[in-house]
């Protein structure tokens, strides 16, 4: 399987602190990637190193190499905005911008000067339908996407993220804030995306990480302990750190 990223070596430090520790790992394309570990243990913030929303924080210092397309993506020629359009983002809880919900999908299409309507009501359908959503909310795109369950957010701002074309989709604990008829929506929903995009997610379920991944890793105290198949890493893991964390010996 073809990778999306390669990261070698990589070492990641607020101020003094270091957060991320010599991570080696390969993310394959077209699968779903899942990151699993306790709190504060490196996850979320391996994956704001991929699309480098690292960079919006004061005193992060950055070692090693991301490879993304055959370029290091912490070089400082990589155009950022760029990147942060191949590789798209939804967060914990769902972020809809204060407008219609048209708007919201299309907003990232316009911020590029495409203003010719039959684009962006094409973009807006498809991106909708992707997102499981479409036939939820055609009938009312001008309607505010602040009268939207949190479950129907969520899909929206997937939908926005769709809508960038995006080759990478990452999400970190998007169904965090959701109920689990909306969690199962979502979880669906990623299966489904698959097929056209590479996912990597942080979630603190592992149960959803065994539901939804073909791949996991383990982080333990900003390191990778293990990354294996998710069938492998939750059944024979090789690690005995792996193996306590999913019987639940601590977490």
């Amino acid at each position: 399987m073809e990778s999306a990223f390669k990261i070698s070596n990589l070492n990641l430090f607020y101020s003094e602190k270091q957060a991320l520790k010599n991570i080696n790992i390969e993310i394959s394309r077209f699968e779903v990637t899942a990151f699993i570990g306790p709190s504060g243990c490196g996850k979320s913030t391996l994956l704001r190193c991929l699309n480098r929303m690292n960079d919006l924080i004061p005193n992060v210092r950055i070692e090693g190499e991301i490879e993304f397309d055959h370029q290091n993506i912490n070089q400082n020629k990589v155009n950022v905005v760029e990147l942060r359009t191949r590789v798209g983002m939804v967060f914990q809880k769902p972020n809809p911008f204060p407008m219609s919900i048209y708007e919201n999908v299309v907003y990232g299409l316009k911020c590029q000067n495409i203003k010719d309507k039959k684009v962006l009501d094409k973009t807006c359908e498809n991106s909708l339908r992707k997102a499981a959503l479409w036939d939820e909310v055609k009938d009312r795109l001008n309607d505010n996407a602040y009268g939207l369950s949190g479950g129907q957010q969520q899909r929206l701002c997937i939908a926005r993220a769709i809508a960038m074309e995006p080759e990478v989709i990452l999400m970190d604990e998007p169904t965090s804030a959701l109920d689990p008829i909306a969690t199962a929506k979502i979880e669906e929903l990623i299966q489904e995306l698959k097929k056209d995009y590479t996912i990597i997610i942080v979630t603190h379920s592992m149960h959803q990480a065994a539901r939804i991944s073909d791949k996991t890793a383990f982080f333990l105290m900003g390191e990778v302990i293990e990354m294996d198949y998710t069938r492998n890493l939750f059944h024979v893991p090789k690690d005995k750190r792996t193996e306590d964390y999913i019987t639940g010996r601590f977490g």
